[in-house]
């Protein structure tokens, strides 16, 4: 379990930056140490626990890259066309049977070793094929062509996976192409989640009037879920200082994380900043962001508390920029930058000066067949179809002011975010 300093996540400006926030959490968040080992079948999405080279190369011994005829380069001639006598074929998994010999050529297949002497490989459709078995080949192919030589992928001894990074199907592929089974990843986050708030119920209770069904409890799981963690669902926790104190205190000796929503602003009746200070450390961050602002975080007996909006855009956007790169620092698991996809803007927008905005945007292909950012018709950080009707965000800098359709904005689809 990572321990933290009750000051881990102090600031002293009125107003942080996305960039600042995500710097303090990177550099102040102590990851897990706990690691274990799972079989290729479960890495996917895992965090590595340490570096994998390559114990062999890949591929393992030359082999043709294509269905056709090997030969050995010496034996072409420049500008002509020559005659070759078949000798032999070798299928994928077969050995390379004999030497070749001048004069000679051997049928080979995708994947097939080489045999000894031949360098070069003539694909199939470009091979005459006479009445008499003998093959032509045609002048002008390079010595080496079409196939593919021992290490060409990765050598022998190649740091070909890094500690730190998250793992895709493609890295298990790696993994799996070197004859490994199994891969040392960090545990899994133990996360705590609760939403605060009389006004919520939970979906499939009894709701009140001027109630509603918690839907940010089940976003942020999601969310956490996707990132690799275990998730503790706490429910929903009234209103009430003591109550939430005591939860706070509970959870936090069995959880490397926990994650709240609802109830951080100012308001007499947010208790979350009262009941976190009374049993560890709290600091409010005001973020230069738009949706979002408001954002808890603390520290309760060395478990690091995150407080999110009570507005569902909101939560999703602070979340990707708060709660993320705290999963990630916390799995030891290296940084993501988000790099957005430049579109043309198809819509006019004002914004204030030194705070980044996200707008809620459609991605279409315009008359000129580019791709355009449209945006939701409507505003509000509580409406949640501007998530699920939507494509991604349009990210605007702290610099941008003001947007013109047609002007260059960057985009983020909601799959890179998490």
């Amino acid at each position: 379990m990572a321990q933290l300093s009750d000051d881990c996540f102090a600031f002293g400006g009125p107003m942080m930056s996305v960039d600042e926030a995500i710097g303090i959490i990177a550099a102040r968040v102590t990851p897990v140490r706990d690691i274990e080992t799972v079989a290729l079948t479960q890495a996917d999405g895992r965090v590595l626990a340490g570096d994998v080279s390559a114990p062999l190369p890949l591929p393992p011994f030359t082999n043709s890259a294509v269905d056709g005829y090997a030969v050995a380069s010496r034996d072409l001639t420049q500008g002509e066309l020559r005659f070759f006598t078949v000798n032999g074929r070798i299928q994928a998994g077969a050995t390379g049977g004999e030497p070749l010999r001048p004069g000679e050529v051997v049928r080979i297949f995708t994947g097939a070793p080489m045999p000894q002497g031949a360098d070069t490989v003539f694909m199939q459709e470009d091979v005459r094929i006479e009445t008499d078995g003998r093959v032509v080949l045609p002048p002008g192919l390079r010595a080496g062509a079409n196939v593919r030589p021992v290490g060409e992928d990765v050598p022998v001894g190649h740091a070909a996976l890094a500690a730190g990074q998250r793992l895709r199907p493609q890295d298990v592929a790696l993994a799996a192409a070197f004859g490994l089974t199994r891969l040392d990843v960090v545990r899994r986050l133990r996360v705590a989640v609760f939403s605060t708030g009389d006004e919520l119920v939970s979906p499939g209770d009894c709701r009140g009037s001027a109630q509603l069904f918690d839907s940010n409890r089940f976003m942020l799981m999601a969310m956490l879920t996707r990132l690799g963690c275990d998730v503790n669902d706490l429910g929903i926790i009234g209103d009430d200082r003591t109550s939430l104190a005591d939860a706070l205190k509970k959870v936090a000796a069995g959880h490397d994380l926990i994650l709240t929503t609802g109830g951080v602003s100012t308001g007499e009746e947010d208790h979350v900043k009262a009941a976190v200070e009374s049993v560890g450390k709290l600091v409010l961050w005001r973020m230069a962001i738009k949706p979002g602002r408001p954002v808890a975080m603390g520290v309760i007996g060395g478990t690091p508390f995150v407080g999110l909006p009570g507005n569902p855009v909101a939560s999703f956007v602070t979340f990707v920029h708060v709660v993320r790169p705290t999963v990630l620092a916390l799995s030891g698991a290296r940084q993501q930058p988000l790099i957005a996809m430049p579109v043309h803007a198809g819509f006019t927008y004002k914004k204030k000066i030194a705070r980044r905005e996200y707008v809620r945007v459609n991605l279409r292909k315009s008359g000129d067949g580019l791709l355009q950012a449209v945006k939701f018709p409507r505003e509000g950080a509580g409406l949640l179809s501007s998530l699920v009707d939507t494509d991604g965000l349009v990210e605007l800098g702290e610099e941008i002011t003001r947007v013109e359709p047609g002007q260059i904005v960057g985009f983020l689809s909601y799959a890179s975010l998490i």
